[in-house]
């Protein structure tokens, strides 16, 4: 591993974006610190904006330097992309179950993660997009990750979900890690 150089502040209350992100951020040579706070969210369609305007509000803290925040979305091609922005929200009404239940009889099973990773400093936002294409799985599978991680199967992978692969395996495909190496290149020379 690279040694660590540059210290960024995560502002996230989800332990697994975390862990997820500062494994990326490590092999970049910069170390995430683990702000556990809610971050503030706006409601919009956009997960840029949405991330953004989180970055924004969590560097008011005088103490920030850099924050990054991150926003999020899985959706569904035969949802009409649904429940994109909203997961989170959808995840706690509805949960894998629900969506399942949405998808039953249906054979289109395309659908996506999306991530935006806005890093907030007094250079101004800046943010970096991921996005991984799969399928929803028939049934949920695996005790890793979060959210709609055990109905995922991302296309670049070898058929498992999200949920069978531990932290480095699917932050072999993940969107987020995407995300964050953009973020990660860019601030290596940046901040």
């Amino acid at each position: 591993m690279k040694e660590v150089s540059r210290v960024v502040q995560f502002s996230t209350k989800n332990k697994g974006k975390y862990e997820e992100a500062a494994r990326v951020a490590a092999s970049h040579g910069i170390q995430l610190v683990h702000l556990n706070v809610e971050k503030y969210e706006i409601q919009a369609d956009d997960l840029a904006m949405i991330a953004r305007v989180a970055a924004e509000q969590a560097l008011k803290d005088p103490s920030a330097w850099a924050i990054v925040a991150e926003d999020a979305g899985f959706f569904v091609n035969a949802l009409n992309g649904f429940p994109g922005p909203y997961s989170s929200y959808v995840y706690r009404q509805l949960g894998v179950g629900g969506i399942l239940k949405l998808l039953q009889g249906v054979d289109e099973r395309g659908a996506y993660f999306a991530s935006a990773v806005a890093c907030c400093s007094e250079r101004g936002t800046f943010c970096f997009e991921g996005v991984v294409k799969g399928n929803v799985s028939l049934e949920p599978k695996g005790i890793h990750g979060f959210g709609f991680d055990p109905i995922f199967i991302p296309d670049m992978g070898d058929g498992r979900t999200f949920a069978e692969m531990d932290v480095d395996e699917k932050n072999r495909y993940s969107h987020r890690a995407i995300a964050f190496s953009k973020f990660c290149e860019w601030a290596k020379s940046s901040l």
